[in-house]
């Protein structure tokens, strides 16, 4: 009784693993298909970014130290409370959401200010703009990223793989970034009226030390990411001091995300060892790299595209700009639009058919508006 007690506790903790990381499972299954058909050799070594891997690792690590703290809901809550409407409320938890994807990740940014929102809205009883701001919070996540290297977990990967000058990363997402700042602002303007509502004082002290502390070693990080530190000294000082200051932080790095990584890392390399795929991937991609990367992200994710799609082109503004925008369509575009699923599941029970209709029809809507843009902007630029 006790060992088949033992195998269905394991069971079900896989099960509930695999519910929470899925695309990590596919990601692992997908590598080990491959790995049937390339048998692994010397050239596996060559597939891993350990760049990318270390940069990603080490941001995760000090936003989570940081997020411990309660700094991103206290510097958020600050900003909100300068607003004394609805509308403004929205626009500012969503443009907090848009600025922290930035500097923090979009899962991240999710993660800190997703619950900010339902406490903004649930305090002040303004519930029923609660679905519209998820999915405009999850929009900001997926798009505001886009302009920096770090924004994104597929930005990273192709900065560091293609070597892209700064200088030229800004402009190339530039336009995509601008547009996707106007839109998210006429939306909210148009579907939240400007009610009157008041937040309750909450006083929350931050830690001098820790907070210091920590915005040092964001600062390293991403000084790692724009090429001015090597990563090497990042991946052994940041673990380091966070094993001494906070070691929550370190078991709270979405190390699921690391190994999703690790695997496309495997699934990508070995389909560009098999020349059928090369050519077919080739092929389309030289049609219209934009579109197909667009395409492939509804299906397989946007990260998980950057790193396939990047074995068949040197096309890398277009390949960049199209896992970006395509972030936005169906749930499973970004890993980002799953944790706002499960959150708004979560503090809104019963109501996750009406989100997810309302989801789609904003997300689609984006995801026209911004390619057709693109597509007239490559024209208009030449």
């Amino acid at each position: 009784m006790g060992r088949t007690a033992g195998i269905g506790a394991v069971l079900r903790g896989a099960l509930r693993f695999a519910r929470k990381n899925t695309v990590t499972v596919i990601a692992f299954f997908a590598a080990l298909i491959t790995m049937i058909i390339v048998p692994p050799d010397r050239a596996y070594a060559d597939y891993f970014d350990f760049k990318t891997l270390t940069c990603l690792f080490c941001v995760l690590a000090v936003v989570c130290a940081l997020r411990n703290i309660r700094f991103f809901y206290v510097l958020a809550r600050k900003v909100v409370r300068l607003f004394k409407n609805a509308r403004m409320s929205v626009l500012a938890l969503v443009y907090i959401t848009f600025i922290g994807s930035m500097l923090i990740a979009n899962d991240m940014a999710l993660l800190t200010f997703l619950p900010l929102g339902f406490f903004v809205l649930s305090t002040t009883r303004k519930e029923k703009y609660m679905s519209f701001t998820f999915i405009m919070q999850n929009i900001a996540a997926n798009l505001g990223g886009m302009l920096t290297p770090f924004g994104n977990p597929q930005n990273l990967f192709l900065y560091t793989k293609f070597e892209i000058p700064n200088g030229e990363f800004m402009r190339i997402m530039a336009p995509p970034f601008v547009f996707s700042v106007v839109l998210i602002t006429l939306c909210c303007i148009v579907f939240v009226k400007p009610e009157p509502l008041s937040l309750d004082d909450e006083k929350i002290h931050l830690p001098t030390g820790k907070t210091v502390l920590y915005l040092l070693l964001f600062a390293l990080a991403i000084a790692i990411v724009f090429r001015g530190i090597p990563y090497w000294i990042g991946l052994l000082v940041i673990p380091a001091v966070l094993l001494f200051a906070d070691r929550k932080a370190l078991a709270a790095v979405d190390y699921p995300l690391l190994f999703t990584f690790v695997f496309f890392f495997v699934f990508a390399g070995n389909m560009g060892r098999i020349e059928a795929v090369r050519r077919f991937f080739s092929g389309l991609l030289q049609r219209n790299t934009l579109i197909v990367s667009v395409i492939s992200c509804q299906f397989i994710s946007n990260v998980p595209s950057a790193v396939l799609l990047s074995q068949f082109t040197a096309n890398y503004p277009d390949l960049l700009v199209g896992v970006n925008i395509g972030g936005v369509g169906t749930l499973v575009a970004s890993l980002a639009s799953l944790i706002t699923l499960r959150e708004h599941i979560r503090n809104n029970p019963g109501k996750t058919m009406s989100y997810i209709g309302k989801f789609s029809l904003f997300n689609f809507g984006f995801l026209i508006l911004l390619v057709g843009f693109m597509l007239l902007w490559k024209t208009v630029a030449g």
